[in-house]
Formats: structure tokens, C-alpha cells, sequence
């Protein structure tokens, strides 16, 4: 059984490079083919770099992969996807630099991120989960069978998705509940919740499915205090303000569902 890549990330999301060992050099083609199915446009040229920790967020739960760089003895590896397998292992997809040679199994290496791009998926990050709570606060009562589905975080796609068809004259209202939340300044606060937690604040229908926490573990969630709490493996902004502007640019309805998507300035 694979040892889980320990998620420095999820703890200090403000850690920009990080001292780890390699425990593992793969090429691309050498991979399984579930694991070679999570990145679109590796080659053969392509190497996984697997490493005991990491600072890299991989891509899931609606916001991208951080890329960057892992420098070590034997040269530097430049990181250009990331993604979980399905043993918890934390795979950095990218290209050796020049002719530097391949990484070596328990080498240290240095995790370097692209921290313009890690500041952007959080503030995305977080200016989602204040969305969601804008339109939860205000359309919960008004919209038949209201839920809140699924996100994006994606700079170029960023939406929040909800159950009930929430009208275009709502737009106006959600904009203005939103600069409310960001303009309070709300912090945003990184816990860990067991299933009694979730029961004592009334919030059982956000306890995550048993198989998405590990026996004996808690589950990680961002708590907007005053606004929302959301199970959440992302990186966050540690108040709402950081998330920059916010505007809401449309609502659209099909089939039963709302997208609202937005974008940050």
C-alpha cells in the first residue's frame, strides 16, 4: 500500500516552498493507467515526481493545480500539473530542465510554487464559498428544492451551480449580499470538524461521505465565520476582503439547475 503524500498545504497555505525527499521517480509511460488518465497533455518526454510532502494543491474540488518548481542535487524539475492517485500519493507532472538528470529515490528536493498563481486560485477559492453563501442566505426560502450543487474555481470558468432555478432579477441582490461579506472582512478559518461537530451546529447535511475521510480522521472545512461553513480541501484568503472585487456576470437556468458565474479583479 502506497504511503498518502502529506498535505503541508492544508495546514499552511501561505508556505511557498518547502524541504522534502523524493520517494519516487516515474516516467509518464511507466505510470498506471488510472493515474496516467488524470493528466491530458503529458507526453512521453513527461516524468511524476512523487515526494513525502508537498506544497503543491493538486487539481480537484473545483480549483486548479499549482505549478512551479523542484529543485534538488541533480538539477531542477519544472512542475506543470498536479494530481491525486487514488492511493492519496500526490503526483507533480512536468519536465526536467536542460540536461539535468533524472531525480533519484530519497534525493532532498526543494518545492518551489508560482505564488502569483497560488494568491489567484485563493482568492477565486474563497470568493466561490462567499458566493455561495450569499445566494444560500438570501434564495434558500425563496427558491423551491434550493441546494447548492457543485463550483468551479477556474479563472476563466469560475461559477457556483445551486438546485432551483433562481431568476435573472435576483443578479442585483446576490451582487449586493456578496460586497456586504466582502467588505466585512470575515475571517476565514481553517478547521477540523468530526461528524458530532457537524450534528452540534445543525449542519448534518454537510457531513462528507464517509469514503472521502480516511477512518479515524477528521474532515478539513473553511468556516466563514458569520456567513458559511464548507468541507473543503482548497486554499483560502484569510479574510473575505482579500478576495479583491467580486461581480457577479450572470445567472443561467437549465434543466432544474442555476449556474451563477463571477470573476475577481
Amino acid at each position: 500500500m502506497a504511503t498518502r503524500t502529506i498535505l503541508v498545504f492544508q495546514n499552511d497555505a501561505s508556505k511557498y516552498t518547502l524541504e522534502t525527499t523524493i520517494t519516487a521517480v516515474v516516467p509518464f509511460n511507466a505510470l498506471e493507467e488510472s493515474s496516467r488518465l488524470l493528466f491530458k497533455d503529458a507526453s512521453e518526454k513527461h516524468h511524476v515526481i512523487i515526494t513525502e510532502k508537498t506544497i503543491f494543491h493538486p487539481q480537484g474540488g473545483g480549483q486548479p493545480s499549482d505549478t512551479g518548481v523542484l529543485k534538488g542535487p541533480s538539477g531542477t524539475f519544472t512542475v506543470t500539473a498536479v494530481r491525486t492517485d487514488a492511493s492519496g500519493q500526490v503526483l507533480h507532472l512536468g519536465l526536467f530542465e536542460g540536461s539535468s538528470s533524472a531525480f533519484h529515490k530519497d534525493e532532498p528536493v526543494e518545492q518551489a510554487i508560482d505564488v502569483e498563481k497560488r494568491l489567484l486560485y485563493s482568492r477565486l477559492h474563497t470568493a466561490g464559498h462567499v458566493l455561495g453563501a450569499s445566494v444560500r442566505h438570501l434564495l434558500e426560502k425563496e427558491i423551491e428544492n434550493f441546494d447548492e450543487l457543485k463550483a468551479s474555481h477556474f479563472p476563466d470558468s469560475a461559477s457556483c451551480e445551486f438546485q432551483g432555478s433562481i431568476e435573472g432579477k435576483w443578479k442585483d441582490s446576490i451582487q449586493k449580499k456578496l460586497d456586504g461579506y466582502i467588505a466585512a472582512k470575515m475571517p476565514v478559518q481553517i478547521e477540523w470538524w468530526n461528524e458530532e461537530d457537524f450534528r452540534s451546529r445543525g449542519l448534518e447535511r454537510l457531513i462528507p461521505d464517509r469514503s472521502l475521510v480516511p477512518a479515524g480522521e477528521k474532515a478539513r472545512v473553511v468556516n466563514i465565520v458569520g456567513a458559511e461553513v464548507y468541507p473543503c480541501g482548497g486554499t483560502h484568503v484569510d479574510t473575505t476582503d482579500l478576495c479583491g472585487p467580486v461581480t457577479v456576470k450572470k445567472i443561467s437556468r437549465k434543466q432544474g439547475t442555476s449556474r451563477v458565474s463571477y470573476v475577481v479583479k
